[in-house]
């Protein structure tokens, strides 16, 4: 009988336990909760964009001239001003080349000895009347061009030579000269490479890469579910990664009129100016990131958006009742960042909103 009796309490105790764990066992009720104030506030709201500073305008540094890297006049990282020298070139002719252009002063040597033989002659033959001022014309152009060709033939040779040569008042020679004034950001050769020139048919060897450091803008990509809301002159706050601390603003100034497809996502190039670029040095290449104010409202009543509920169009808060239990109430809602979401009617700053503790995922 005692056995019966203690068998009996023992199950009791261990229904009881079980009972306990289950209403009770994670240590909270579902009827724990807190209280958040409707406060006021500034919310934004952003597109976001991705990508990278940039110079604005950014130059490939090429010859016109073929040969060997015989010097080089600047470093990465150097400013320069426009028709500052940047490199020597050697010229590097094969031996046919040369043996050619040796040949054609030559040649053009005896076609101006000739032609100036003819118009010896022909100037005698006109002061005896036996030829026409037309003939001596003649006689004459053949010598300036024959002249024009042996000073052309002349010039080549002395590139070929020495890389130097001067035609009228204009001195030509193999030293590159920095096109525009800005700064070194890349170089391509060294002392001894040789060097492909530009020409119609070929894109020829880049030297240098330069740019203006002082114009830098912030190219990247927004979503297209964003690209709609945008318009030129929104205002941007760019947050550079090596610079966390550095405040960095602009304005955008253009939005691709075409979309491109990148790891399955349609995306939309944008350019915005930076204008203000804080204190340290902005290098080209630093990636970052820039948020695009959409829209902003100052002092409006705002609330977590987590503790809002949407239903079918409308939205839902729990407020305390008259007998201290939440109970759910209808307002209306307006901007949202996505965090902070405006409350346009039906709650007063300072209103304490119910915030129900996050559940636990068994």
């Amino acid at each position: 009988m005692i056995k019966k009796i203690f068998l009996g309490l023992f199950v009791l105790a261990v229904v009881a336990v079980l009972l306990f764990l289950v209403f009770h066992g994670n240590g909270k009720s579902d009827a724990e909760y807190t209280l958040v104030n409707v406060e006021r506030g500034t919310i934004v709201d952003k597109a976001m964009a991705i990508g990278r500073i940039e110079p604005e305008n950014e130059i490939a540094v090429k010859s016109k001239i073929s040969g060997i890297v015989k010097r080089i006049f600047v470093e990465i990282g150097d400013n320069v001003k426009a028709d500052d020298p940047l490199v020597e070139i050697r010229p590097d002719p094969t031996p046919l080349e040369y043996a050619e252009a040796k040949r054609n002063v030559e040649i053009a040597e005896v076609g101006v000895n000739a032609t100036k033989r003819d118009l010896e002659r022909a100037k005698n033959l006109r002061e005896k009347r036996h030829i026409s001022q037309k003939e001596l014309d003649d006689a004459m152009t053949s010598y300036d061009e024959a002249d024009l060709r042996l000073k052309l033939a002349r010039e080549k040779l002395a590139l070929i030579e020495s890389g130097k040569t001067r035609i009228a008042d204009r001195t030509v020679e193999s030293v590159i000269k920095a096109p525009i004034k800005g700064m070194i950001l890349s170089r391509e050769i060294d002392v001894g490479d040789p060097v492909v020139p530009l020409t119609t048919f070929q894109p020829g060897t880049e030297l240098f890469s330069m740019a203006p450091m002082t114009n830098l803008v912030f190219r990247g990509t927004v979503d297209e579910i964003d690209v709609g809301k945008l318009h030129e002159g929104m205002e941007a706050d760019i947050k550079i990664g090596a610079l966390p601390d550095q405040k960095v603003t602009g304005t955008l100034y253009q939005i691709s009129p075409k979309a491109r497809k990148e790891d399955n996502t349609i995306l939309f190039d944008v350019e915005i100016a930076l204008t203000e670029i804080g204190e340290q040095m902005l290098r080209a290449g630093y990636s970052a990131t820039a948020e695009i104010v959409i829209t902003r409202k100052d002092s409006v009543l705002m609330l977590p958006e987590r503790l809002v509920q949407f239903r079918e169009d409308s939205a839902f808060v729990e407020l305390l009742n008259e007998l201290g239990e939440p109970a759910e109430t209808l307002i209306t809602t307006g901007l949202s960042d996505g965090l902070k979401v405006e409350i346009v009617s039906g709650l007063a700053e300072s209103t304490q909103v119910v915030q129900r503790p996050p559940k636990e995922i068994e």
